[in-house]
């Protein structure tokens, strides 16, 4: 008979497979396949209502262990995430296309992105955290007509990350670019920000973006609380001197929900 692993176990199951599969030094893979249906199979997880329960009682007296093996598995399938991208494009370059399950579900996330604050052609929009496969700043481009930039901390997302855009929207009005946003020239102009769910410092980042931007500027926060945070960085308590929480989309089914705020 199959043994029914506890949540705890499957946690570190999952981390021990990051680590077999992608590990620190592996820049190219030879297990993409397999590393790909481990994320998979970690999406369906993260998204599952019925271990709800186990999480709640678990936290409530959270081992030393167990806490260690959450905040690996929230970095380690980050990294997952950036090597698949990263692959994924390189795929996409050399003529091949597909799509896997988790990339499907970040795809039908992007729909509902900002809810009563629309996105029209006359916004821009500013991306913190692009990756290699710049799917968000592609779909509200090609949507809207929004002129939108992507940033990001690695250099070699931008360079991919730009050259699929120039082979799946070229002439559309997107820029990757290799800049913080204090660096970023145009911070003031921006109607609507988006934060990755996987940045790992976006609530500081918010922080500072109460003074480089306008008054009417609209953040969505990208966020996995409960067991969504092994995968995703949780919500956080904001500067209600800075900053307002309007709006919390929750979806039982996404990888990440989206909370969204307005200066104070």
């Amino acid at each position: 008979m199959k043994t029914v692993m506890s949540l705890q176990e499957q946690v570190v199951e999952f981390v021990r497979a990051f680590d077999e599969l992608a590990p620190e030094q592996a820049h190219k893979m030879t297990q993409l396949a397999e590393l790909e249906k481990v994320m998979d199979d970690y999406a369906t997880f993260v998204t599952n209502q019925a271990y709800k329960e186990e999480w709640n009682n678990v936290m409530k007296q959270p081992s030393d262990s167990f806490t260690q093996a959450i905040e690996e598995a929230r970095a380690k399938s980050a990294r997952c995430v950036t090597i698949m991208e990263k692959h994924r494009a390189m795929k996409l370059l050399e003529g091949q296309k597909g799509k896997t399950d988790y990339f499907q579900n970040i795809e039908s996330c992007i729909e509902e992105e900002f809810g009563q604050f629309e996105v029209t052609s006359s916004s821009k929009v500013l991306l913190v955290g692009s990756g290699a496969f710049p799917m968000t700043p592609l779909l509200i481009a090609r949507r809207t007509g929004a002129e939108v930039i992507g940033i990001d901390i690695d250099d070699e997302a931008i360079e991919l990350g730009r050259r699929v855009v120039q082979e799946l929207g070229e002439g559309l009005p997107i820029q990757l670019e290799r800049v913080t946003v204090e660096e970023l020239p145009t911070i003031h102009d921006m109607t609507h920000i988006i934060f990755s769910s996987t940045v790992n410092c976006k609530y500081d980042i918010l922080d500072q973006l109460h003074t480089l931007t306008n008054d009417d500027v609209v953040v969505a926060m990208r966020y996995g609380n409960e067991v969504k945070s092994l995968f995703n960085y949780p919500m956080q308590e904001v500067d209600e001197k800075k900053w307002t929480l309007v709006d919390n989309v929750w979806r039982s089914h996404q990888v990440f929900d989206i909370a969204l705020y307005k200066k104070s």
